[in-house]
């Protein structure tokens, strides 16, 4: 498993992130497993070379944190590895359980330690944009904590180009901590973060961590296939994602590639997203044995120019609005 620099800093972090949202609590939603079936791809990833793990503080409302902890606290040095979670989304009853507010912030990076087990947080990132709070308030906050020494870098996901602008000029202004990588949505099947939000970053030397390259297991499978699998069968987010009338002509063209070349379709999807200007390391999901090993896999897969130009040919564009700035 290859390293690679995380945007303009001096950390480390492998080609692939393991996203630990998958691990947690069943009874939050029906395809997470508990921490005993974890183990395995936890320890799995870490024998990979995988030394980048991705949780939330929502994740199983807390749950995912605390097992994220556990287990790499058992299979892994805590300097050998990069924790990353996130802050925004309702933790709990009452006006100040969510948001990017100070005393969120605050209040949830304190619990995220006592959760993950550790003296600090390689990566927080912000999980949304929070319209109801200053920004100037927030990134004072969140300065704030890495000066406390909670927290070693800081990262925004899934927002509008112009937010992470507006922040990225606010914190260098103010002389504060600024974002240095975005976690943003970007696979085959939504392509529109490509228009102005990864530009900005590769001039900003932010680092790309895309979240949902295989767009919820629609890219891992013929389309009258989805369904069988448990995730396919309660996926509501993804219907909404990817309803788009574009969505089967692309998936049919990544089987088609997986099919000539004789791989899996997730191989296929993975690799086109791994090799697009900018991207540090994908955020990928295991809840089977051969996630992870098409994942490692489709880092030593090449596609040809030919083969990218079937990939991308469908793609449709989205037509964007207000509700898509304020994801």
């Amino acid at each position: 498993m290859d390293h690679v620099r995380f945007g303009s800093t001096g950390l480390q972090v492998s080609r692939l992130c393991l996203g630990m949202m998958s691990y947690g609590e069943p009874a939050w939603r029906s395809w997470v497993l508990p921490e005993s079936e974890a183990t395995p791809f936890v320890r799995g990833a870490l024998e990979a070379g995988i030394n980048f793990f991705d949780t939330a503080n929502v994740y199983s409302l807390g749950r995912s944190e605390e097992i994220t902890g556990r287990l790499l606290a058992a299979h892994a040095r805590r300097d050998e590895v990069v924790i990353a979670t996130k802050v925004h989304g309702r933790m709990g009853d009452g006006p100040n359980r969510q948001g990017l507010s100070r005393k969120h912030v605050f209040d949830e990076v304190a619990a995220s330690l006592r959760r993950l087990g550790t003296d600090y947080i390689d990566l927080y990132q912000v999980h949304r944009f929070d319209p109801h709070t200053p920004v100037e308030e927030t990134l004072e906050a969140l300065h704030d904590v890495v000066k406390a020494g909670w927290v070693r870098y800081l990262g925004a996901s899934t927002m509008a180009a112009w937010q992470l602008a507006k922040a990225l000029g606010i914190a260098e202004r103010r002389g504060w901590q600024a974002f240095v990588s975005m976690q943003d949505h970007y696979n085959l099947l939504d392509r529109e973060t490509e228009r102005e939000m990864m530009p900005l970053c590769r001039d900003a030397g932010l680092a790309i961590i895309p979240w949902s390259p295989l767009a919820r297991g629609f890219l891992t499978r013929r389309p009258q296939a989805l369904r069988g699998t448990p995730r396919g069968a309660d996926e509501p987010i993804g219907d909404r994602l990817y309803d788009v009338p574009w969505r089967d002509e692309v998936v049919n063209a990544v089987c088609d590639v997986a099919d000539e070349r004789g791989v899996t379709p997730a191989q296929v999807a993975l690799a086109w997203v791994a090799t697009r200007p900018g991207v540090t390391s994908p955020i990928v999901g295991a809840t089977r044995p051969h996630h992870l090993a098409d994942a490692i896999a489709a880092l030593e897969l090449g596609l040809g120019e030919d083969e990218v130009a079937l990939l991308e040919s469908a793609y449709g564009g989205r037509r964007l609005g207000p509700s898509r700035a304020g994801a």
